[in-house]
């Protein structure tokens, strides 16, 4: 039954202060993925969700950035590459960490942590840290146009999307070695080729000697990365509020990036990435460039153009939105992020579709649902036939699945676990998620 699995993957993979995205590819805690996993665990222990996003801004550098990777001291530097000593670098914490980032959805993921329980110590502790962040990216990745750019594919959290391929056709790779440590895990037709982590490696070496400062061969701005960063602002909007701070500056400095997103990055049917160094646009068909639809203030007419894109070159009505269109050359249904269905990014056009057209967000709702039942808790799925790839019990899928459930319900379920969505609504805080197994989710 998918809501016992997704309990039980999310309690398999707590560390004590977070949760591994997975066991065995991914045994440290990634940026992004705590915010996703605070997400579904405010639905299970509010609690847990808290300790999650403090231990990550715990790693914050004293620039404000939130590395993509804090990495836990027990885990051996051989099972994990690019570890701790390739990034040579140390969080005012002591913890060792990457020197990269990733979409800031955290600001987000800590509104809905509240939301869930309304804790004003929680948001008077996270609430500076989340500014920091931002702060960061204004004074470090902001261009002229106001957009901010990623240094590295693995910044924007989709690391092979075909999007890249022309700009790191351009990366040098001479002399550069790696390790492939993922492949002992997952079947190389699911990952990244060689040639992708020669480039990967090579520019976050070029990073590293620069000091973590000068951006180097690859400066894209990204629209899923600049929509996340407006989304955190109308969440510090919100948390600015509830703490008795003026909430404007937030709403408008959202607004100049909705704006700045709208006028530089749409190109008449989806949002494309842009080469923040020759300012051409990159044209791709990711679903990076659905996610506007997430910021309220997008013109309605832009949000149409956006939904009619979503179900002629991805074909949202099949319940499922691949991460690159079929349509699309350099398509590949089971290669990580050239085509694959992943939850969190359906989330978060789901997230989008709610108020503008519910019928499609219920149908896009149904199909994530359907495949994690069928499938599993995997990492990612195949947009066509739901089949599972990656890794298995993957935490973000089990976190979002708790979350859609608790907010959408699950038709494709017995009745007992409808009446396990209903309870999610309401889930207080427990000691021991370890107890909510017990008590809640039925064998």
């Amino acid at each position: 039954m998918i809501l016992r699995e997704a309990v039980r993957v999310l309690v398999n993979n707590w560390d004590g202060g977070h949760t591994v995205p997975s066991r065995r590819l991914y045994p440290h805690q990634w940026s992004w993925d705590s915010a996703f996993i605070a997400i579904g665990n405010a639905r299970l222990s509010p609690r847990r969700a808290r300790t999650e996003l403090l231990s990550l801004f715990g790693a914050q550098w004293h620039d404000g950035r939130v590395p993509h990777i804090v990495f836990n001291p027990q885990v051996p530097e051989a099972a994990y590459f690019p570890g701790p000593a390739f990034w040579g670098v140390r969080a005012p914490s002591g913890s060792a960490t990457s020197g990269i980032v990733q979409p800031p959805v955290h600001a987000l993921a800590a509104w809905k942590t509240y939301e869930a329980d309304p804790d004003l110590g929680f948001l008077h502790r996270l609430y500076p840290r989340l500014v920091a962040q931002q702060e960061f990216l204004r004074a470090h990745r902001r261009g002229r146009d106001g957009l901010i750019s990623i240094v590295h594919p693995w910044e924007s959290g989709m690391d092979n999307s075909p999007a890249w391929d022309e700009p790191l056709r351009h990366v040098e790779t001479a002399n550069v070695g790696f390790v492939r440590k993922d492949l002992d895990a997952i079947c190389a037709d699911e990952r990244p080729t060689d040639d992708d982590y020669e480039r990967y490696i090579a520019l976050a070496l070029a990073y590293r000697e620069s000091g973590y400062l000068d951006a180097g061969d690859f400066q894209i701005e990204d629209p899923l990365f600049n929509v996340a960063y407006a989304v955190a602002e109308h969440a510090l909007a919100r948390i600015a509020h509830e703490l008795g701070l003026d909430p404007e500056p937030h709403e408008r400095e959202a607004a100049a990036m909705t704006a700045a997103l709208t006028h530089q990055l749409f190109d008449g049917a989806l949002f494309q990435p842009r080469d923040a160094r020759t300012g051409r646009l990159i044209r791709s068909a990711s679903v990076a460039g659905l996610t506007p639809l997430l910021l309220p203030g997008l013109p309605g007419k832009v949000a149409d153009t956006l939904i009619d894109t979503a179900l002629d070159l991805f074909s949202l009505k099949d319940g499922l939105l691949p991460s690159y269109s079929p349509a699309a050359a350099g398509f590949d249904a089971a290669r990580y992020w050239r085509g694959p269905s992943w939850i969190n990014l359906d989330w978060l056009v789901w997230q989008g579709l709610k108020d503008r057209r519910p019928e499609l967000a219920t149908g896009l709702a149904d199909g994530m649902l359907c495949a994690a039942a069928h499938a599993g808790l995997r990492e990612y799925f195949d947009p066509a036939t739901g089949r599972g790839h990656g890794s298995r019990d993957f935490s973000w899928s089990a976190a979002l699945v708790l979350d859609l459930v608790a907010e959408h319900g699950m038709k494709s379920v017995p009745a007992a676990g409808r009446d396990i969505g209903q309870e999610l609504r309401c889930f207080g805080e427990a000691d021991h998620v370890a107890d909510r197994v017990a008590d809640q989710v039925p064998a």
